[in-house]
């Protein structure tokens, strides 16, 4: 019995136990950065029943914007699955590979660019990157919440 209570709690200790999309509220609310002559706005919905919806909207200089949609959602395992859809693309899906307290990595390798997207907070921000799953090529923005 006790080995049984040992060995689960070392499950609930691995950076994907337990963890949904749920555990994600920290992401939640309206994100700016701007600088360079350009504007970037993030906004996610507060989870709920294992979804969050987002947005994304950037442009530079008054120029034309770009957008992208995307959902997270828990996945049959459970976890967390990132949905994009930049320009209203059909969606490509990039699975958590670490959820934390306060960050989380969704990874998918078969896909040509991004292949790794992260978000985690710093104090007040908002953080994103998006890069190879190899961590090279990395786009970065420091959100700021829109007051």
């Amino acid at each position: 019995m006790l080995r049984w209570l040992f060995l689960g709690l070392g499950i609930a200790a691995s950076p994907l136990a337990a963890q949904s999309t749920d555990s994600l509220g920290w992401m939640a609310g309206d994100w700016v950065e701007a600088g360079a002559g350009g504007l970037t706005e993030e906004s996610w919905l507060p989870p709920r029943g294992g979804l969050m919806l987002g947005m994304n909207r950037a442009g530079k200089d008054g120029g034309r914007l770009s957008f992208e949609f995307a959902r997270i959602a828990d996945g049959p395992d459970g976890r967390p699955v990132f949905h994009a859809q930049p320009g209203g693309a059909p969606p490509s899906a990039f699975p958590a590979v670490e959820v934390r307290a306060q960050s989380v990595t969704f990874e998918n390798r078969a896909h040509d660019y991004p292949q790794r997207i992260r978000y985690w907070r710093d104090g007040d921000l908002l953080m994103a990157e998006i890069s190879l799953a190899d961590g090279t090529r990395p786009v970065r923005w420091q959100f700021g919440r829109r007051r």
